[in-house]
């Protein structure tokens, strides 16, 4: 028997107890005749207290770091407690102890403020797993695939594995491909999602499937994106969109209870899309603060607070004599909550902030709106005290706000504005990490214009049912697009998709719909996406028969397991919370994949390389 009980599970009561403990030594500490040697495993640390006798014995085999040790002795109560650690009061004088093995000296020290940088940690992931912090990212990681999986069995689904090696159809992201050596000069392709997969188990009958699943993109990579990444996928047949909302709506309290103790008892907020990206100027919107976006060329817009106020401002009558304005395709606004104290030195290092080559604008107005009411801006020669203050009620700022005003053109205008206002969230303090909120965004286009291409684009993928209001809207009309001028007057312009997205914090934590499930319908999608009907039956052929044979209406969702993980343990990479994961480049710098193969390799699966 190696041990007894772990470094973690002792207490005073267990005093007088014989135990054996065995682990990995955190640190060696000598005093005179006496050395404490701080042992660690999976489950804590123990201090060890070795004794004049066996202190002889260290100095004829010493340890170092890393080594691991078994040692058997008594558990006594500690004279100097450590309140920091479970085990503090308690420490092992140590009767007998073996060398299980040796370390060579760690290229980093192994505890949570290390020595060492993201590339060498990296190269040494097997180390750096021992480290406290990444073992407590793995342990959330590990409870949130438990509840998931507890819920998820509850509620009657099944867990069905899908095929790993499945047909290339490259729409989207770009697939690895895998040669097959029993078909020269054919591939498989690893999948992006079980999309089709899931949907013929629903044809099958089984109508409630879900998989905690590796999927695979070769894209490009940031902090959120890893070439795999895995995905609490899930189906439902005989569902409309709202049983998919309370369902999924019910996984994510429940995870958020089982996992951060978190009773998420508030209704979760929903949102169309075009709400989304008029207040938020995203589609992923955080909504844990306010600063919705105002856009002052737009009056009398729906979806914007009081409009009204507008109508006594400059831009009602078109133009201001304020060229920055008037030529600008969009003029945004937001009212900062209690900055109008800030100073010239600040304001100025927002605008350079919004300088960036990343965020591309050319300037930043701004408006004081002081806490008696006064109203100072840096555009006072074009505009009135009247009009700052029609200004600053459209924008819904309060005395003691400023308002920030960014314009431009249309797109990069709101995405910037959209940037700035999260930036001065995280700035206020207004982005809290223990804080969750969630929201549902509905109804997003169907379909989006490739100018490029002149042609349409699925704006999730080419499974996705529009509304039912609008099926007949589709099936009705020819989905080809003569120019460019004309695709915003074609009636799948308006068409909306049966989707949603549940947003947390900011961040897209899951997307999904309602799946077409009839073949003349799914035909329609295909022929709008400029698949020919050889095509469409070369890539689909298989899904497209499904539906002959009695398919059923079915909807379901994927999260982002990976994305779901790290906003919970509140960190903003995901490969904090994978055990392996790969580099910015894709590679795995731990066994420096991917790597070539040799020519016999290469000859065994018919390839031969043209390296350019």
């Amino acid at each position: 028997m190696y041990r007894s009980h772990t470094c973690g599970e002792l207490r005073l009561h267990h005093s007088g107890t014989s135990v054996t403990l065995a682990g990995w030594v955190q640190t060696v500490r000598k005093f005179g005749a006496i050395t404490f040697v701080d042992l660690r495993d999976r489950y804590g640390i123990t201090q060890l207290l070795f004794g004049e006798e066996l202190n002889a014995q260290l100095d004829e085999t010493p340890l170092g770091r890393e080594f691991v040790l078994q040692a058997t002795g008594k558990v006594s109560e500690r004279t100097s407690k450590n309140g920091n650690i479970p085990t503090g009061d308690i420490e092992i004088l140590v009767e007998s102890f073996k060398i299980l093995n040796k370390s060579a000296v760690p290229p980093f020290t192994i505890q949570d403020d290390t020595d060492g940088g993201d590339d060498l940690r990296m190269k040494y992931r097997y180390l750096d797993l021992r480290r406290n912090a990444v073992k407590r990212n793995l342990e959330l990681r590990y409870a949130v695939n438990r509840a998931t999986r507890n819920y998820l069995h509850g509620q009657g689904f099944m867990d069905i594995e899908t095929p790993f090696l499945i047909k290339s159809t490259p729409e989207g992201a770009r697939d690895f491909v895998v040669p097959s050596r029993m078909n020269p000069g054919e591939f498989y392709a690893l999948p992006q999602s079980p999309q089709t997969f899931k949907q013929l188990l629903m044809v099958s009958g089984y109508d409630r499937y879900y998989q905690i699943v590796k999927c695979f993109r070769d894209e490009d990579l940031r902090a959120d994106r890893q070439p795999e990444f895995t995905q609490i996928d899930c189906e439902m047949a005989f569902v409309e969109q709202e049983d998919i909302l309370n369902m999924f709506e019910g996984l994510i309290k429940h995870i958020f209870k089982a996992v951060k103790g978190i009773d998420y008892t508030e209704v979760v907020e929903r949102t169309t899309w075009e709400e989304a990206m008029w207040q938020y100027g995203i589609d992923k919107p955080d909504i844990r603060f306010g600063m919705k976006l105002a856009n002052l060329k737009v009056p009398g817009h729906t979806f914007l607070d009081k409009q009204e106020a507008l109508k006594a401002s400059p831009f009602a009558g078109g133009a201001t004599g304020f060229g920055v304005f008037d030529g600008a395709e969009t003029v945004i606004a937001i009212a900062v909550p209690g900055a109008a104290e800030y100073t010239r030195k600040q304001i100025d290092e927002l605008t350079d902030w919004v300088k960036r080559p990343q965020i591309g604008m050319q300037g930043l107005v701004n408006i004081k709106y002081n806490a008696d009411g006064s109203l100072k801006s840096s555009v006072d020669k074009f505009f009135g005290e009247a009009q700052l203050k029609a200004i600053a009620d459209y924008a819904g700022a309060q005395p003691g706000d400023l308002i920030l005003i960014l314009a431009g053109a249309e797109e990069r205008t709101r995405k910037a504005t959209s940037e700035l206002r999260l930036e001065l969230g995280k700035r206020l303090g207004l982005r809290k990490a223990d804080e969750f909120k969630l929201l549902w965004v509905l109804d997003f286009p169907l379909f989006e214009y490739d100018e490029e291409g002149n042609r349409w684009v699925a704006r999730h993928h080419p499974f996705t049912s529009p509304k039912p209001s609008q099926i007949d809207t589709m099936i009705g009309n020819d989905p080809r697009i003569e120019n460019a001028a004309e695709y915003l007057k074609h009636p799948y312009a308006g068409i909306k998709a049966n989707a949603y997205d549940m947003v947390l914090n900011g961040n897209e934590i899951g997307g999904g719909s309602i799946r077409i499930f009839q073949r003349e319908l799914q035909e329609k999608m295909f022929a709008a996406l400029g698949m020919s009907e050889e095509e469409a039956m070369h890539k689909f052929g298989f899904l497209l028969g499904a539906f002959e044979y009695g398919a059923p209406p079915h909807g379901g969702i994927a999260f982002g397991f990976d994305r779901l993980c790290s906003i919970l343990g509140g960190s903003e990479s995901i490969r904090d919370f994978i055990a392996f994961p790969k580099n910015n480049s894709g590679r795995d710098v731990m066994l420096d994949a991917p790597a070539t193969i040799d020519d016999k390799q290469l000859d065994e699966l018919s390839i031969q390389l043209n390296l350019k």
